[in-house]
């Protein structure tokens, strides 16, 4: 396929023109114009975009991307490394940051929602369609601890679990993958047993305690592997592509 027309299969699939983000979303380094071989991944650190040279790579397609709001815009130092490899290998950058998080079925919240076995009920946030943070519900009530088990099993990343006036069980969850520990008020306005994000803040302890909500901060990567995990099974299942997930360890 054309890496043009790939960029426009990706748009039709997640619909960047219908949220307002921190990055462009799409191509973003433009490489060869054939793309058979796609790699996948959260982040295009240069890890990432050395092993997509070694697997001699079409594209690279990731959550986190590159020109981000607010970042120097001098292409030097790291970034010219980075930008330099994908051009001279002709590897095309792919990347959708908030549009993956949000996607309905192939989602970062999608996901981690379908790993841990919670029912998605709707958004969090008030008055939008496509909110950032959701909620939903366990078939059966668990305790912290339990849950923590749960989340520690799934996602192979033991998380910190605050949970000093929470409720003795949990039943209804909210939760934000990546850095979204301040939709933890709005979880707690909605009357929810507990919230799940992938970090932490030092204010988020006293948030949790104060208004006795279960906070885990179960890691940004480890909550947001699975998005373009999914996006890539389904673009090989869809259109034929050879596609292969790296996982490029990272404890945050």
């Amino acid at each position: 396929m054309n890496n043009i027309q790939l960029e426009s299969v990706l748009n039709e699939l997640l619909s960047p023109h219908l949220i307002n983000d921190y990055c462009p979303n799409g191509l973003q380094v433009e490489g060869k114009s054939e793309v058979k071989k796609i790699i996948t991944g959260v982040t295009a650190c240069q890890a990432l975009i050395d092993r997509a040279i070694e697997e001699k790579a079409d594209a690279l397609l990731v959550h986190h991307g590159f020109f981000w709001k607010g970042e120097p815009a001098e292409i030097r130092g790291m970034k010219f490394r980075r930008i330099k490899a994908l051009i001279e290998n002709g590897i095309n950058l792919y990347a959708y940051h908030l549009p993956l998080d949000v996607h309905p079925t192939l989602g970062n919240n999608a996901m981690l929602a379908q790993l841990l076995g919670l029912e998605v009920l709707g958004g969090l946030e008030p008055g939008k369609s496509n909110s950032v943070a959701i909620y939903g519900q366990l078939a059966q009530p668990m305790s912290g601890t339990d849950f923590a088990a749960r989340i520690a099993m799934t996602l192979q990343r033991e998380p910190l679990h605050i949970g000093d006036n929470g409720p003795a069980d949990i039943k209804t969850v909210g939760w934000c993958t990546g850095g979204g520990q301040d939709f933890i008020e709005l979880a707690a306005q909605k009357g929810l047993d507990a919230f799940i994000s992938g970090e932490i803040s030092e204010r988020t302890v006293h948030t949790a305690r104060e208004l006795g909500i279960h906070y885990f901060s179960a890691g940004h990567h480890a909550t947001e592997r699975y998005g373009v995990k999914s996006l890539g099974e389904h673009l090989a299942a869809e259109h034929g592509f050879d596609v292969t997930f790296i996982d490029i360890d990272n404890p945050v």
